[in-house]
Parts: C-alpha cells; structure tokens; sequence
C-alpha cells in the first residue's frame, strides 16, 4: 500500500488494509514481493496528480520486475479523472474511487479475471467503528476521521466534486472507536476532516463538535485530543472556552485562512473577512492561554495583485503564526477560479510565497525561542532519526507530519510515553530539552 496525500486519505488506506485483511490477504512493505499493490491516490492540487501519476508509473514496472498481478489505483485521481484513466494508464487493472473503497475485496476478486475495472460511483460511504481499519501511524497516536465530503463553496477547491457532500459520522461511532483505541494504548487523537468544525450540522441537534469533544474528554485513559482543519466561521465561542478548560484537548488549532484581504476571499468564497479574522484570532489568544495556532494561506490566486499581497504579508508579520503552512494557487479544471481572469504568473507566485516564506522562519525561530526555559509535556516516539544519541517526541504544540519534533539530549524514556520536558534550545521548526524526573531536578 503506498498512501499519498492528506492524513484523512490515509485514514482511507488504512479502512482498506483492515477490509483486505479482514478476507486474509497480508501487508508486505517490500513491493518486489507484492502480488497487489496499491496506490492511494491525491489530485488536489496540480503537483499532487503529478505526484501520483508518476508513483503509479514506478509502481507498475513491479508487473515486470516484481510479483505484481494486480496494480489498484485507488482514491480521488480514480473519482476526478474515472474513465480517462483507462486509456491513459492501461498498466493498471482496478480503479476504485473516493465512495467505493469499502468494495475492495469484492473488486479485487472481480479483476483477477482479467478485465479492467472502473469503481467510481457518486460519494457517500463513511466508514464506522466497527469497520476494519489497520493502522500505519505508531501505536500511541492515531487519526481520527469524524466526517467525510464538503459543502463549503471556495472556488480554488475541487473537494467537493471528488468526496461529496459533507456527511459527519455519529457521536456514538467515532466514541466507540476512540474508545477502542485508547484500549490498545494510543494517547494522541488528531480528529480530521475536510472541516472539523462543521461536525454535526448535517445531524440532529445538538450534535456539534464541541458535544463531540465533552463525550471524547470523558473517555478515562484519553490523553490527548488535536483539532485539525478548523474553518474560521465555525469557531463558536462554546468551543472556544470548551478548548480553553479541557485539560484533554490540547491547545493547539490549525485554522486554514488561505488569504486576509477582503478582494481576495471574497473571489474565494471564504466567508470571512479581515475584521472577522483578525478579531477572531485576538479572540483564540485571549481565552485561551498559551494556544498554538497553525494556518495556510495561497498566494497568487486570480486578482492578487501587489496591494492585496502586501496586505497579506503585513498580516502574517502582525500575527506571528506558530506553524504556517503556504501554497501556490494551482489553477485547477473544474473549479471556479480556474476560469477567472487576472490569473498570476508563475514566476510571481513563487518570489510571493518565497518572501512569506523567509518571513515565517524567523517568526517560527522567535516563537520556538519563547519555550526555551520552559517545562512542557511532550509524547515521546522513541529513538532519534538523526541519531541514536538522542531521543526524539512531539510537544502538544507540535503536530505530526507537518510540525517540528522535540529532540531529548537527556533522560530516558519509551515511545508512547508523555514526559515532562524542560526546553533548552530552539531552532527554526524544532526545539532541545532534556526529560525532568519525578523530583523536579
């Protein structure tokens, strides 16, 4: 299985591990012995498809090279491009798209006679507790998918026609898994979906994300809990004050803006504005103490010009994001943006997103410089990637994947274990500390 992409994409890859297990087929990581291999796929930007096309292309030579019978490509390059692909890649043997993952089994049976197929019908399926599901992140951490689709109308995004409409999972469903979970040791919980703060509203009142996360805190042996992919409308100040108390819940929000000028979000169709934003970020700082907020924003989006560049800039500089993530606007078939006019060259989205860019890790260095002295909890992942001298962790306010690390040069301790850390260095995007005993000392 090679799973591309988003961590929600993975959750997918990891629902078709557990069906495929379920029916006795095995996971080997060496591809040259795999008589199926997968590929979970990614088009959500121009590089992304790229991407994909050129690991299925990498992958399909194991037909030749390997014991690949059946080459799956699977996910939202199946849903985006469907019968296309036919032609196109004729190497693979099943294509099964964003709603039709949990045919696989029946699908791979099926194109072992022989016939190339084509699963890619409209998007509804959301997996449950109960459905198999083999994990591919380490054991003490897991994510967490709460809802599947999108409703939101931005015009830069072609979610919406790959994953379908927003469709949230039960209160009751996603309890029973985390439940199960914590059972078999995992401490961090990243709840992910297109958009975490919309949970609830296609279900019956009063479910909403913050009912959500009371029921999650309530489960004894949980850890911690991380909100990914807020939309800045959604934060209501009940989930903010549930944020600000929780002990569970860290406080850490990744809170996607993708633009502060109003020309620019209105073209987006964000729904937000300056003031709103602006005001709601002073808002996150002052009810809840020490937060970490990570964004993303795209530059280059049709009709940025100079000015509403600058403003974003000056923006970033007045914010001072702890983790910033940033994008060049991909022109993509299908959406609205893609057929706007005063689109933006190449060469300009590039020097706008290298200058943010250079900006950020300074305010990252300065941020990180802020912990130094100071004790934290960090979840430990064992030994060091750089070094075995060392062992490595994740503070609260360091996400996996996308975030920095936290080195440990002193003290021991296993993975999946959360350690007080004093911090005594910082870098740009990761920080030093040594693991304080029981004494304090």
């Amino acid at each position: 299985m090679v799973s591309l992409g988003c961590p929600k994409n993975r959750v997918d890859s990891e629902v078709i591990l557990g069906l495929l297990g379920d029916k006795g087929y095995e996971l080997t990581e060496n591809p040259a012995i795999a008589e199926i291999i997968i590929i979970n796929t990614c088009t959500f930007i121009q590089k992304a498809t790229e991407e994909s096309v050129n690991t299925i292309l990498e992958y399909a030579a194991y037909k030749v090279s390997g014991k690949c019978r059946l080459l799956v490509v699977a996910g939202c390059l199946t849903q985006r491009y469907q019968e296309d692909l036919k032609a196109e890649l004729p190497e693979v043997d099943l294509f099964i798209g964003t709603g039709e993952y949990q045919r696989v089994a029946d699908l791979v049976l099926e194109s072992e006679k022989g016939k190339q197929i084509v699963a890619a019908g409209i998007p509804e399926y959301i997996h449950d507790y109960s459905t198999p599901r083999v994990s591919t992140t380490p054991f003490y951490s897991s994510y967490i998918k709460i809802a599947e689709g999108c409703s939101n109308p931005c015009t830069f995004c072609i979610i919406p026609r790959l994953r379908g409409d927003y469709r949230s999972r039960s209160e009751e469903s996603i309890v029973n898994e985390v439940k199960k979970l914590t059972e078999k040791g995992v401490k961090e919980f990243n709840l992910v979906a297109q958009d975490t703060t919309a949970y609830g509203r296609d279900l019956p009142r009063p479910t909403t994300l913050k009912n959500l996360l009371e029921k999650l805190t309530a489960i004894k042996e949980l850890d911690w809990i991380r909100l990914l992919y807020c939309y800045p409308t959604l934060m209501s100040d009940e989930l903010i004050e549930l944020i600000a108390r929780e002990e569970k819940v860290v406080k850490y929000i990744d809170i996607p803006l993708q633009h502060i000028d109003d020309k620019v979000l209105k073209g987006m169709k964000r729904g937000t504005r300056e003031k709103m934003i602006r005001e709601l970020i002073l808002k996150l700082r002052n009810k809840i103490p020490d937060v970490t907020i990570r964004s993303a924003f795209i530059v280059g989006f049709p009709g940025e010009g100079d000015k509403e560049f600058e403003n974003l800039l000056k923006f970033i500089a007045e914010a001072r994001f702890d983790h910033l993530g940033v994008f060049t606007y991909s022109k993509e078939e299908g959406t609205i943006a893609g057929e706007m006019p005063e689109q933006v060259d190449e060469e300009v989205k590039e020097e706008r997103y290298r200058r943010i860019m250079e900006l950020q890790q300074k305010i990252s260095l300065e941020r990180n410089r802020a912990h130094v002295g100071k004790k934290t909890r960090v979840l430990v992942e064992g030994l060091s990637e750089e070094t075995d001298l060392l062992l490595q962790g994740r503070a609260s306010f360091q996400a996996p994947e996308i975030d920095g690390i936290t080195y440990i040069n002193s003290g021991t301790a296993s993975a999946g274990e959360i350690k007080e850390v004093l911090i005594t260095e910082a870098h740009p995007y990761d920080l030093v500390g040594e693991i304080i005993d029981e004494e304090g000392s």
